[in-house]
């Protein structure tokens, strides 16, 4: 989820840094940090914002309102945003 959010994307400079010394943020995602926005224009977010976001994503199982309950049911879900099409991508890549 770094891509999405303010956390840092160059993994590769943490390894070769001083461990005790204080981390520094790499100009990208100081960068990243100043203009709120990803490269491409869309919004930064918090970890937390984030996951608020995905929240919004609800599947409902249904009946028609007058039928009994051993009446038949319908799946709908809501349709994800641009932005939770990206974040659930990213979810998908990830191989443990």
């Amino acid at each position: 989820m770094r891509e999405l959010t303010f956390a840092d994307t160059e993994i590769a400079a943490k390894a070769t840094r001083d461990p005790v010394a204080p981390a520094k943020r790499s100009k990208a995602a100081l960068l990243k940090a100043a203009r709120h926005t990803l490269d491409d224009g869309s919004p930064v977010n918090s970890f937390s914002t984030l996951m608020d976001n995905m929240l919004t994503i609800v599947r409902n199982t249904c009946r028609t309102s007058r039928a009994g309950s051993a009446a038949p049911t319908f799946v709908i879900t809501t349709t994800p945003s641009p932005e939770q099409i990206r974040a659930l991508g990213l979810i998908e890549a990830i191989s443990l």
